[in-house]
């Protein structure tokens, strides 16, 4: 049994980039954690009911996957910055000596949303071998509509080096995105069950089976 945690600056973005794998690891009876750095406030605009409501889909994802904690940081949504990681490294350091996790799968570093962008830089602070023994592997996801939309330079390009074969878990996966409903769209919108679907046949088809997720592997420790 493996002890996992998924990153999200917003719920969503952990089904898009890795909702296959996570099912996958439920099955497998690991352990699943979630972090997620932000959150929607009043201040912002938001309606209580919206609140309200976004609070239910964390609920019901989280029970769908099994995770066993939801660790929320309550960033307003939008708003994180360099500064912002004063604060936050050690939230995360906490978080992680909580839960210990062997393996993390986090926001891709060069996401178009700066919320994701931060978020990844807090996270890789909190990764050092003499800090955290416990990590051994760290991955980083694609979240459609923030990773294909980074600038189109050589650093900005998201590396796929690391398969997972969820050809047993897409209609599930599409099903959990389907709980987040104002976060999704119809074709050519990127984030549409057609373009969900076209992007775990792609990533499959390079990896020889019929749906794959993709990953950038950071850090893999054979202990």
């Amino acid at each position: 049994m493996k002890t996992i945690i998924i990153i999200s600056a917003h719920p969503d973005d952990e089904i898009l980039g890795a909702g296959g794998t996570l099912l996958k690891h439920k099955d497998s009876n690991d352990q699943l954690y979630w972090l997620i750095t932000t959150n929607i406030f009043e201040e912002q605009g938001f309606s209580k009911e919206r609140i309200k409501s976004r609070q239910e889909e964390i609920d019901t994802v989280a029970k769908a996957l099994g995770i066993k904690k939801v660790y929320k940081l309550d960033y307003p949504t939008m708003s994180l910055t360099d500064e912002s990681l004063i604060k936050m490294i050690p939230e995360i350091s906490s978080a992680f000596n909580d839960c210990k996790p062997e393996i993390i799968y986090c926001l891709n570093r060069s996401d178009a949303h700066s919320d994701h962008r931060v978020t990844f830089n807090a996270v890789m602070a909190c990764t050092k071998s003499f800090r955290y023994p416990f990590i051994k592997k760290v991955l980083m996801y694609e979240c459609i509509s923030e990773t294909e939309f980074a600038p189109s330079l050589p650093e900005k390009v998201f590396m796929p080096n690391y398969f997972v074969d969820i050809s047993k878990y897409l209609d599930h996966k599409i099903e959990l995105m389907k709980i987040y409903e104002s976060e999704m769209g119809e074709h050519p919108f990127p984030r549409s069950e057609r373009n969900i679907e076209a992007l775990a046949t792609y990533r499959g088809a390079y990896s020889g089976v019929e749906y794959a997720e993709a990953f950038q592997l950071l850090l893999h420790i054979d202990k």
